[in-house]
């Protein structure tokens, strides 16, 4: 198996604190998810995150006008220089303070950043000057404010930039020393100046405070305040100096502060952002309010317009939300939001395709792995959920809970169908469902009985009893339907379902089990430990096979409050999750450390280990004590609150449970502790999945070789397999693309393959190539709209293959997958086409029906077969008309095509 998993992305979290970035096409919006930063692609539906982390959360990002360079400051004042193209970190520097704003001149040049009381302006590093030593050259720092910078905007030309204070004002600043007498200070605001911007023309600024004011200034003449002047100062006041003057004033009159605000300079459209919620849209310099709507009770942190102006990204900080929202149409582009709590479990879904997720909050979510994206939550649970398991076939998901009940989920119409309950209420803690989907036990901490339910009936079937102590753990197989459970009284049970008798010998263990996994074959079954062992059973035999000792493998962190290093901690050394491979050949294991151990069984060796997270900002994250941050009281300056030394009133207020665990990390009063609640294997072995502190962490293969010299000869050339391809030899030109390796080479050989020739091609293809073709399919089908002939290519491959597929089915679990994900994604485009093309049938018969009726009607009416009952009375065709007959006026509309129905009788009548 192999052993070479990486970080690719981070799911579960889509924004949590900072500035949210358009890049300059307008396509792709950068968002940071803590320490890290998420790259969302709102054309091709699809996100990535980087996979450099910063020590700390992130508090502000920019990118160059040319969108080749990425700058992200933490909240310490490091900053990170990322090549954005290839996501390559390029360099690490310091500022040394908090980074109030980070901005890029429009020219790409330079970049301006807001720290303590100045404003510091630095040279972009550029790879045509010489190499140095340090690519970040500070141009100059502007001073003048005397207290906190807050934001800093840049003219379109590159030349000017406002800056706003706390200190309720804004100063122009040039970046030329030459043009020092466009230095000014624009003072009159009652509140924080949040925000300054130029227009179009930048003849008018636009400066919006805190408190919900709106000042335009324009750059007047100065107005002489003494009637009477000298005639030497009359001439004077012809070269009178201009100023920034205040020329318009206008308030927002909201309950709320204002917490963020942009404008757009192209359209002159203002976002502003309150502190309830709430979003408006005006127009200026008309101040016309275009739309007022809300995101929630929480409020909005952050908002940004793209280029056009058309699309909104706001961030909310408390809920985790955001929000891509296109004003013009009233529709959202992307509407995403993380789990509210920690989350407790998760699974995949039987393709691969999905994770299904699970939090204290009582929901579940359902993310799509290939785009990132949430699809789908589910909340009728009314407490934590504590498990989630698919069934083996079928698209059907079971949840168990804290509120008493276990729920089945239809993953098709997303919709609760089925409800579990005990005969008393209970608190389900685990829960296992049968292979064939027919049978669905769940466990509890109240008692020490296994509940058992038949999934079509939804009927309490039965009452496994036999441990003596809470029931911690519950697994199946995926081959029978033998179940193995686990408890507090140091035992496991292994018990079959469907057997007449349920009297089963216990498997004694030294310790208590945290976790069970059980492999797929149910040949084998592995429990962790509270002493940190792994220890793996022969489940028919009742025999020891493996034992592994993790507690030298786990990195335990050490805790703020510690005054010792993590090498000699003893604390959560142990795992309290594990998963089996697709294989059974590895296993993976986390727990409430900072580490992730992959295990080789057969050898009992640790593959490799991968670290959860590098932000300090969690417990558990730093290994060495630093005496420089301890007080004399022995304790560690970071535990010290200080919130009550805020200049804002808003973040004096504390609403939080003291010491408190649960609820949104940024508000908890103890930091939050690193661990890893719930891992599991993807059935396509080519990925893991870990529910961490910082959120869904995927670990995948990157199988994206460019070159393999697999059975390569020098004659082996892409001139030479495009030449054999023109010979119409296409085995040999489709192994000879294998051998090379390149996706444009096997495509193009793919593609120009007759279809009459597909069975020979598949017929004599060696079986060493079939996997590899396989996955080809299986990634190229999303791009490849040729279904039919995709189709045609599975169908017969699995024909002449079928038994060295079967035989070799681990070999071939992850291009099995991707086909099966491809056939379930086409049944269902295929299902709506059809239901639309039905509709479309129908109507379209009906109209020709409708037109062929009419053309036989205006037939017999020309041919004088059908007489028009035209009476001369015009009190009869009042009389016709109050009796609901047709009157002169409807038999002219008759014979401009009116269809008359010849099953009315009175039709029929009035006809004769």
């Amino acid at each position: 198996m192999k052993s070479d998993f990486k970080f690719s992305n981070l799911l579960g979290t889509v924004y949590r604190q900072g500035n949210l970035l358009y890049t300059e096409d307008g396509t792709k919006l950068l968002s940071p998810v803590g320490n890290r930063v998420s790259c969302f692609d709102l054309i091709n539906n699809t996100s990535f995150t980087f996979n450099y982390e910063h020590r700390k959360n992130i508090a502000r990002i920019a990118l160059n006008k040319q969108g080749t360079l990425l700058l992200s400051v933490d909240e310490d004042g490091r900053a990170i220089l990322v090549n954005f193209v290839s996501r390559v970190v390029l360099h690490h520097f310091n500022f040394k303070d908090r980074v109030n704003d980070l901005q890029f001149s429009p020219d790409g040049h330079y970049f301006a950043i807001a720290v303590g009381r100045f404003v510091q302006v630095w040279k972009t590093p550029d790879f045509t000057e010489d190499r140095q030593f340090a690519p970040f050259v500070r141009h100059r720092i502007h001073a003048g404010h005397y207290n906190d910078v807050l934001s800093v905007t840049w003219s379109n030309d590159s030349r000017f930039f406002i800056s706003t204070s706390k200190d309720m004002t804004s100063r122009i600043f040039s970046l030329h020393s030459l043009e020092k007498e466009v230095a000014m200070t624009l003072a009159g605001h009652r509140d924080y100046v949040m925000k300054a911007f130029f227009n179009e023309t930048q003849e008018i600024i636009y400066t919006v405070s805190k408190d919900g004011a709106l000042f335009q200034w324009e750059y007047v003449e100065e107005e002489n305040d003494e009637e009477s002047q000298d005639e030497d100062s009359e001439s004077e006041d012809d070269d009178s100096k201009k100023a920034w003057r205040i020329t318009a004033k206008n308030y927002f009159y909201s309950d709320a502060k204002v917490k963020c605000v942009t404008f757009h300079s192209a359209t002159n459209l203002l976002v502003v952002g309150f502190g309830q919620g709430e979003f408006r849209l005006y127009d200026l310099p008309e101040f016309n309010m275009i739309q007022q709507l809300s995101m929630g009770q929480n409020a909005v942190n952050t908002v940004q317009i793209n280029k056009t102006g058309e699309w909104l990204a706001f961030g909310s900080s408390k809920a985790g939300q955001l929000l891509v929202y296109e004003w013009q149409s009233e529709l959202y582009i992307l509407k995403q939001q993380g789990h509210f709590d920690l989350t407790n479990a998760l699974c995949y879904s039987p393709d691969g395709g999905r994770v299904i997720t699970a939090s204290d909050d009582g929901k579940i979510k359902v993310w799509d792995v290939n785009t990132g994206f949430c699809l789908m939550t589910f909340q009728e649970h009314t407490a934590a959920v504590t498990g989630v398991q698919f069934a083996k076939r079928g698209q059907v998901l079971f949840s168990a809970s804290l509120d008493g009940t276990v729920r089945a989920w239809d993953m098709i119409r997303f919709r609760n169908f089925r409800t579990f309950t005990a005969s008393e209420r209970i608190q389900f803690n685990c829960l296992a469902v049968d292979p064939s989907g027919e049978v669905i036990v769940a466990g509890s901490h109240d008692n020490f009985d296994i509940y058992v339910w038949s999934v079509q009936t939804a009927q309490l079937l039965d009452s496994l009893s036999g441990h003596e102590g809470p029931i911690s753990c519950l697994a199946f197989g995926q081959e029978n339907s033998i179940l193995a459970s686990a408890s507090w009284d140091h035992s496991i049970r292994i018990w079959n379902i469907f057997g007449r008798s349920q009297t089963v010998e216990p498997i004694e263990v030294t310790s208590d089990v945290l976790s069970l996994t059980m492999r797929p074959d149910s040949k084998e079954l592995a429990v962790s430990t509270l002493d940190g062992h792994i220890t793996v059973f022969d489940v028919e035999d009742a025999k020891q096979l493996h034992l592994i000792d993790g507690r030298k493998d786990i990195l335990g962190g050490r805790f703020l409050e510690d005054r010792f290093s993590a090498k000699n901690s003893a604390r959560l050394k142990y795992f309290t999750t594990i998963n089996y491979s697709f294989d059974g050949l590895a296993l993976v294991c986390g727990g409430n450390n900072n580490s992730i151990c992959l295990y080789d069984l057969t050898n009992e060796v640790l593959l490799k280990r991968f670290t959860v997270s590098l932000n300090m900002q969690f417990n558990g994250t730093m290994a060495m004590l630093n005496s420089n941050k301890i007080t004399d009281a022995g304790t560690s300056i970071d535990l010290i609150d200080r919130a009550g030394e805020n200049s804002d009133l808003e973040d004096r207020v504390d609403s939080t449970l003291p010491g408190s665990h649960r609820g949104d990390p940024s508000l908890r009063n103890v930091r939050p502790e690193i661990r890893v609640t719930s891992i599991a294997f993807s059935p396509t072995s080519s990925a893991f999945a870990a529910a961490s502190t910082e959120g869904l962490l995927i670990f995948s293969i990157d199988s994206g070789v460019i070159f393999d010299p697999f059975d390569l000869d020098v004659d082996i050339t892409p001139e030479a397999t495009l030449e054999t391809l023109q010979e119409k030899e296409y085995l040999t030109a489709l192994v000879m693309a294998f051998r090379l390796n390149e996706d444009y080479l096997i495509q193009r050989v793919y593609e120009n393959i007759p279809v009459k020739d597909i069975r020979l091609v598949c017929d004599g293809l060696p079986v060493i190539y079939v996997n590899k073709l396989l996955t080809f399919i299986g990634k190229s089908v999303v791009q490849l709209h040729h279904f039919e002939f995709n189709l045609l290519w599975i169908r017969l491959l699995i024909t002449s293959h079928g038994r060295y597929i079967n035989a070799h089915k681990f070999e071939f679990s992850s291009s099995i997958k991707m086909i099966q994900r491809f056939l379930g994604k086409l049944a269902l485009e295929v299902v709506l086409v059809s239901k639309k093309n039905g509709y479309l049938y129908s109507y379209l018969s009906e109209s020709s029906k409708q037109e062929q009726d009419e053309e036989e009607e205006e037939e017999l009416l020309d041919a004088g077969d059908i007489e028009m009952d035209n009476d001369e009375d015009d009190d009869d065709d009042d009389d016709d008309d109050d009796e609901g007959w047709f009157g002169p006026e409807s038999s002219i509309k008759a014979s401009n095509g009116i269809v008359f129905s010849k099953s009315d009788d009175s039709d029929e009548e009035m006809l004769d």
